[in-house]
């Protein structure tokens, strides 16, 4: 069994299909039910992988930080990383947990390292579920010498439905890339549908490529990519304790005559960088698609501002305000709340350039309601399972965008029970 829902509880917004996601060389996976937190669930992943490859990551910048999280900014810091395995477990976050917490991770890695046949310090660590209970890592003893027997190329499937909590569909994205006379293949899991606020990545996140790219190329290519995809996204302005996103280079294209990229001026990286990003952005929005509740998945377009950063932040009090997303929930076009959400950003706005659309139609111009308003128009918009709103401040060329989705009345029940 798996942590996947009922069908019927599966979020309506989800994808048709689990993406179609090509083996990846010199990463293998499995997965098994250890008893985490619910018997009978399948709750850990363990992946493998070739000797020689490289790990980089960037984590929450929560002040409260998971054990795992604190397990693998030690084990990557310095930027020249390896790794030969990665443990994800799901039910329990191993975060608020003390000195027990730090003892679990060091267990942990000392079981996997025991069956990958590598160091301790060789393998990852993430955790993902309840937050204060103690994280019993004896239970990954009855299991771990399995999972490294079972480990396959491909099973992106199961991997991703192993690390789900609350999530209602698991999450992939893939794309191939030609860099140069090379082909590579991108990878990636994640998961995340509460509790989600990124502050740089998502709650968890794994990326897996086959391209020969040093760990400090890696941790840039990271950075870079995760501010328009995984930081772009709010379900409830709440930013996870645990927020981690990994990225394994195993570099078995060398085998096939690649060379090593180790500088980010190599030009072979512009076709990769695009892949990376296309991967996290379609990782970013099925978290969004998936927020705890949500019937609608709403993209907040705010233009006009004085700079980028003044418009991610006005876009983000736009998303993150609960009356905005239960008027959406509502399927009410009520722009005084976005009025409301603007003005308290804190950002530079003037009320009397404000225009704002929902669905491609312009509900407000200039302060105040537009002459053309059709409320019948506007109804049928916000009827859509799919729903833009745009803002227009007037005052410069800033631009961004976020991803949310509404907020409903499902939403109290999955986080008060």
């Amino acid at each position: 069994m798996s942590f996947a829902v009922p069908a019927a509880s599966i979020s309506p917004l989800a994808p048709a299909s689990f993406p179609q996601m090509p083996p990846v060389a010199g990463v293998r996976l499995a997965t098994a039910a250890a008893g985490i937190r619910y018997p009978g669930r399948t709750d850990v992943l363990l992946a493998l992988f070739d000797e020689g490859t490289a790990v980089s990551g960037v984590f929450t910048r929560s002040k409260c930080p998971s054990a795992a999280v604190d397990w693998c900014r030690e084990r990557i810091k310095g930027g020249r990383a390896s790794a030969r395995a990665l443990v994800v477990n799901s039910g329990n976050a191993n975060a608020f947990t003390g000195k027990s917490g730090r003892a679990a991770t060091k267990l942990t890695a000392e079981i996997a390292a025991g069956a990958a046949h590598c160091k301790p310090g060789d393998v990852l660590l993430a955790s993902t579920g309840v937050i204060g209970e103690p994280l019993d890592a004896t239970k990954f003893t009855g299991v771990m010498d399995g999972l490294a027997d079972d480990a396959k190329t491909g099973g992106w499937h199961a991997a991703a439905k192993a690390i789900m909590t609350t999530d209602t569909f698991p999450k992939g994205a893939a794309a191939v890339v030609r860099m140069g006379a090379s082909v590579v293949t991108i990878c990636g899991i994640a998961k995340g549908a509460g509790m989600i606020a990124p502050d740089m990545a998502t709650m968890l996140s794994f990326v897996f490529t086959d391209a020969p790219i040093a760990p400090a190329v890696l941790k840039r290519l990271l950075q870079d990519g995760v501010e328009d995809t995984f930081n772009a996204v709010t379900i409830d302005g709440d930013t996870s304790t645990s927020d981690t996103l990994l990225a394994f280079a195993t570099g078995a294209a060398a085998a096939r005559g690649m060379e090593k990229i180790a500088r980010l001026s190599d030009p072979r990286l512009a076709s990769f960088r695009k892949g990376l990003n296309a991967v996290l952005a379609d990782l970013a929005e099925q978290v969004a698609r998936d927020g705890e509740g949500a019937r609608k998945l709403v993209e907040i377009v705010v233009e006009g501002a004085v700079s980028k950063k003044s418009a991610r932040r006005i876009a983000l009090s736009i998303a993150n305000s609960p009356l905005v997303k239960t008027a959406i929930a509502g399927e009410d076009a009520n722009w005084g709340r976005v009025v409301m959400a603007v003005g308290k950003a804190g950002e530079p706005a003037d009320r009397d350039r404000l225009a704002i659309w929902f669905g491609g139609i312009r509900v407000a111009h200039k302060g105040a309601r537009d002459p053309a308003y059709d409320e019948a128009a506007v109804s049928a918009a916000m009827k859509k399972p799919e729903i833009t709103l745009k803002v227009a401040l007037g005052l410069g060329n800033g631009r961004d965008r976020v991803l949310t989705c509404d907020l409903t009345r499902e939403y109290v029940p999955i986080n008060g029970d």
